[in-house]
């Protein structure tokens, strides 16, 4: 099966979208399914990763259990200038034009785990986790840490078929200067059960593309995610894509657009909320702090220059951090 459709809700229209077989021993096709996905949308379904469903399942369980916590609860595990922790409801505005609060979601940010006198804790988006106690959920790290490891192998295995598709050798994202100590992170996310109203400026999420390489994304069986296949029409136009238990769906973030000279293009996408709850697990897989992000050789020419100056990864991602989270004084002052 090469692609999947997604079922048309409350009018509108639904996506057909390519399925990337991580066991096919067929690199070719896998090659061309993810390439035609990449120009098309930049939005595809990967199968057959190796993450079991008992995992997945498990993960989601453990992920209802924390967002199951009284908010005061939570909010000792408030997220750190690290993004580590918990994010509230509105913490994220990622459509500001368009949104009249913020995000109605909260999340939870897991990255690699890096002891605080490791010297790799003075990056910006390198040091320890922020864990809920063992006597409040127990065995929730353990199945956050497993998870983690195992979503970031997969989005590893997806940059060997996009390094194909996109004429560099299979291993050119496996450099020690790209992906040697890359910035992986783990997001929780729920959704509560409101019923957006775009009209009003009401979303589960709002409008926005991911700011890094590539992204890993994990839901239950509630509908809500919708892309938009063409960011430069006027009007926007929005699909559905179908929930699927068990498959990943993945999606590009904007340092691979830019990297591909908007070759490949980065995936606008938005949460509308239907009234349920919903909840979602994003595996967020950037390059090394210092990789300095600039056009491939292969995605050149003199017809088609450089779009975008070169940038370095940590400088880029801090900035679309900070635009999109609340100032963390915005806490302190309000628990003053």
């Amino acid at each position: 099966m090469d692609d999947a459709n997604a079922v048309d809700v409350a009018g509108v229209p639904a996506s057909t979208l390519n399925l990337i077989d991580l066991s096919s021993s067929d690199i070719r096709r896998s090659v061309s399914l993810l390439k035609q996905a990449c120009l098309d949308s930049g939005f595809f379904y990967v199968i057959n990763h190796g993450v079991s469903q008992d995992l997945m399942e498990e993960v989601f369980v453990q992920s209802r259990r924390f967002f199951g916590l009284p908010l005061s609860e939570k909010m000792k595990l408030l997220r750190n200038e690290k993004h580590r922790g918990y994010t509230p409801l509105f913490d994220q505005v990622l459509d500001p034009a368009n949104q009249i609060n913020g995000d109605y979601k909260e999340g939870y940010y897991i990255g690699v785990e890096v002891p605080e006198d490791d010297p790799r804790a003075q990056k910006p988006h390198f040091g320890p986790n922020l864990w809920p106690s063992e006597d409040i959920l127990p065995r929730w790290r353990q199945a956050m840490e497993k998870f983690h490891c195992q979503a970031l192998n997969v989005a590893k295995v997806v940059t060997r078929i996009i390094a194909l598709a996109l004429d560099l050798e299979a291993d050119f994202f496996e450099k020690p200067e790209i992906l040697g100590e890359p910035i992986a992170t783990l997001r929780l996310l729920h959704y509560e059960g409101l019923v957006s109203d775009p009209f009003k400026g009401i979303y589960g999420a709002g409008a926005h593309s991911d700011f890094g390489f590539i992204t890993l994304l994990a839901t239950d069986d509630v509908p809500g995610l919708q892309i938009c296949k063409n960011k430069d029409a006027k009007p926007l136009k929005w699909e559905y894509v179908q929930p699927m238990r068990g498959i990943h769906s993945e999606y590009l973030g904007d340092m691979l657009e830019r990297w591909s000279n908007c070759i490949f293009r980065s995936m606008l996408h938005r949460v509308i909320g239907n009234g349920q709850e919903r909840y979602s697990i994003a595996s967020f897989l950037e390059p090394n702090h210092d990789c300095l992000i600039e056009c491939l050789p292969t995605c050149m020419s003199e017809e088609n220059p450089p779009k975008f100056p070169p940038i370095q990864c940590q400088t880029y991602l801090s900035q679309r951090l900070d635009d999109t989270h609340a100032d963390l004084n915005v806490y302190r002052r309000e628990g003053a």
